[in-house]
């Protein structure tokens, strides 16, 4: 038994925060955020909806295009930075009863930007054990709730929005996952950071005041990290499985800042072509970026049945990690066209 990629989903939420728009809240410019990020707008969730609302609707869509019934999910798996509350009950556990699965294992991950490839490699081991036949597994992510609006180093990177995926089961090696890696090391855990709120910095009005509950990022220290990381990442499991960058046919990397995607691309020699750019509409979106490039790329026609993929992510903990499938959904209508 094999697991399968078998349907790809998204939601991104109607509200456009664009660079312009960024200009009125910090000190800082259209040009200096694109030429820094290759950024021009993210789009930001409203307020009563909350980070499991999107998972929900991005889960509704890859359960329908996998030609499966919600009572065929075995299992949910939330990935995210966000959660609709601090520690209990989990996201997941929301996204099930909302999607009418109160009776399946649901639970979360925490694994920042690599948060889907952390919860893909789950669910890849759970169906080729036969622990289970379907599991559903989310990006989901309401950052606006996370980020302070005054701080130029972090705001005009992140966005809202989800992505999931159903891994099912299957015996065609032609439309299998054929492995996933991952990794972190807690010795960079100020890199990336929301630092008030939990047992080392608990809830207190001077964690308040001095916006802890607020993500905290070192921009240089990270971006340096994250192209030799991530480059290093990629060269090992496609030399594990005897496959060649030309091999690729899509590319498609944690969509964090265009300079690293671009470095990485660079370094293995990888064709414009193959890679997936999204970061340019919907800006960083940590867990759901991967996935909602993916779902970009499925509904512009562009992703078959077949398809050799390579994912690649990198986030706080540090956390990294890739992923080598081939596409075991259907194409979408304007494939067929």
């Amino acid at each position: 038994m094999y697991a399968s990629f078998k349907s790809i989903g998204a939601y991104i939420p109607a509200k456009v925060l664009t660079n312009n728009d960024l200009e009125k809240m910090v000190d800082t410019d259209d040009e200096w955020i694109f030429q820094r990020t290759g950024i021009k707008e993210r789009h930001i969730a409203d307020n009563d909806e909350v980070t499991s609302d999107l998972g929900v609707k991005a889960g509704l869509i890859a359960i329908e295009r996998s030609g499966l019934t919600k009572k065929d999910i075995d299992a949910v798996i939330c990935a995210t930075i966000s959660p609709d509350h601090f520690c209990m009950p989990s996201t997941a556990n929301l996204i099930a009863h909302k999607l009418g699965l109160n009776h399946v294992t649901s639970f979360d991950i925490s694994a920042a930007c690599t948060g889907f490839i952390y919860a893909l490699n789950i669910a890849k081991s759970f169906v080729e054990s036969g622990a289970f036949k379907n599991v559903l597994i989310i990006g989901a992510e309401k950052l606006s709730t996370i980020i302070d609006y005054t701080d130029r180093t972090t705001c005009i990177l992140f966005g809202d929005g989800a992505g999931a995926a159903i891994i099912s089961g299957t015996d065609d090696k032609e439309k299998a996952i054929i492995d996933v890696h991952t990794g972190a090391d807690g010795s960079y855990s100020d890199y990336l950071i929301t630092p008030g709120g939990g047992s080392a910095e608990p809830c207190s009005i001077q964690t308040i005041e001095n916006r802890r509950h607020f993500m905290k990022m070192q921009g240089n220290a990270t971006f340096k990290v994250a192209v030799k990381t991530l480059t290093k990442d990629v060269i090992d499991i496609l030399k594990k499985n005897n496959i060649k960058s030309e091999d690729i046919k899509h590319f498609i990397p944690h969509q964090a800042n265009y300079r690293i995607i671009k470095a990485v691309g660079d370094a293995l020699s990888l064709r414009d072509d193959q890679v997936i750019l999204t970061v340019h509409k919907y800006g960083n979106t940590s867990s759901a970026s991967i996935p909602m490039a993916m779902n970009d790329l499925w509904e512009k026609g562009g992703l078959n049945s077949g398809d050799l993929v390579l994912l690649d992510a990198f986030g706080g903990g540090l956390t990294w990690g890739s992923a080598i499938l081939k596409f075991g959904g259907e194409p979408s209508l304007a494939s067929i066209k």
